[in-house]
């Protein structure tokens, strides 16, 4: 039932997706089948075979280990504050570590190692989708040097990008997470479903662009600048770590700033109407989460954190996961945590309106204009993830 049902599922967020298509003879459905072959096959082998679940725990326990060496500094610091037997405080145990992953991709960039993951994986992802070097460079690209500084690194094909592959861009952007975010997230859901969701994003995001938004393959190659005399590597590796804790900062201004928000629209609402703001959301988007295949019993409180991530940020509909282990389905809780991994919400949205305008004013205007439907892209291809996996359950 859960393979019809997911089958059904997909063709639904297909068809909706090419709704907004303006010339739909431009859709090349080849590579679109070919992409969800290989979402479907690599979802198989990492949750339904045994090699593949070893791979999957194995790298989700590379990146606790990780987060655990991020702590020596964190405690360093702040080790002299006292905090209850069996408490973790969000801003030491899941941020701050972020400065610790910050410098070590710091030195992988200044090392070359990132730039050679990115060709070669890119050349591949390339074969695959046939969508040009610009288009496969960026899901892998925005993965491992996270959003906005992916943009930096093609400013100068942004600039001389016309208005469908600018979409693209910023969609596949959008759908995607940054591999900094990787050691925050395992410590708030389950890490094997968090690298699933890594691996089904690189997708995600062309396949919803190649029906919404199709055209030729056009020639804007990636060339990646190499600076005659490299930076000092403690002056780069200082400005990593700086980096790394303004995100820190940032992140937690927000997440504090959310939550409080939701609070107070929770409170207000229940008062007027005896019904919370997330949970009225959670009837709004319940019938979408039922639509994707998520039991009927727990479509309520999964539109609820889907509401929550699209109106705030990813971390804020994280910290709500861990409260309904045990209460939701497994499944549901596969389908929920892979959605949540991505940066699709309103304030990614004006992040990438700002950096755009940074780079080139005329550019920002595109952006503005289809800034709706790049929510819309980005949600669609999160749900498509989340409907991949669920039918494996």
């Amino acid at each position: 039932m859960s393979i019809l049902h997911g089958g059904c599922a997909i063709a639904g967020l297909l068809f909706i997706a090419s709704l907004f298509c303006k010339d739909k003879k431009k859709i090349k459905f080849k590579n679109i089948v070919i992409m969800l072959a290989v979402q479907l096959i690599l979802t198989f082998v990492f949750l339904q075979t045994t090699v593949g679940l070893s791979i999957l725990n194995s790298i989700s326990s590379f990146f606790g280990w990780l987060t655990a060496q991020g702590m020596a500094g964190v405690e360093f610091v702040f080790g002299g504050i006292e905090i209850k037997n069996g408490a973790s405080v969000f801003f030491l145990n899941v941020l701050c570590p972020l400065v610790f992953i910050s410098a070590l991709i710091g030195i992988l960039n200044y090392l070359g190692v990132l730039q050679f993951v990115v060709k070669w994986v890119g050349i591949g992802i390339n074969k695959i989708t046939g969508m040009g070097d610009l288009e496969s460079y960026v899901p892998i690209a925005t993965t491992l040097f996270g959003s906005p500084q992916v943009f930096i690194t093609i400013k100068e094909q942004i600039k001389n990008a016309d208005y469908e592959q600018l979409f693209t861009i910023c969609l596949t952007v959008i759908s995607g997470m940054s591999a900094s975010m990787l050691a925050s997230y395992v410590t708030m859901i389950e890490g094997k479903y968090v690298v699933v969701a890594v691996l089904l994003n690189l997708f995600s995001g062309l396949i919803v662009s190649a029906l919404m938004n199709p055209y030729e393959k056009k020639e804007n190659k990636v060339v990646q600048e190499t600076k005659e005399e490299k930076e000092p590597f403690f002056q780069m590796l200082g400005d990593y770590i700086s980096s790394g804790f303004n995100l820190v900062v940032i992140v937690s201004a927000m997440v504090i700033g959310f939550i409080s928000l939701i609070s107070f629209l929770n409170n207000t609402f229940f008062a007027l109407t005896g019904m919370t703001f997330t949970g009225i959301l959670g009837y709004v988007f319940s019938p979408i989460a039922a639509g994707i295949g998520v039991p009927l019993k727990d479509s309520l409180e999964v539109g609820s954190l889907m509401a929550t991530k699209l109106l705030t940020n990813e971390f804020v509909a994280m910290g709500q996961v861990a409260d309904l282990t045990g209460i939701l389905s497994t499944k549901s809780i596969a389908m929920i945590s892979v959605y949540l991994v991505s940066f699709v919400n309103f304030g990614t949205l004006g992040i990438i309106s700002g950096t755009i305008k940074s780079i080139d004013e005329s550019k920002a205007v595109d952006v503005a204009k289809f800034s709706i439907k790049l929510i819309v892209g980005g949600t669609i291809a999160g749900l498509l993830s989340a409907t991949v996996v669920g039918i494996f359950f």
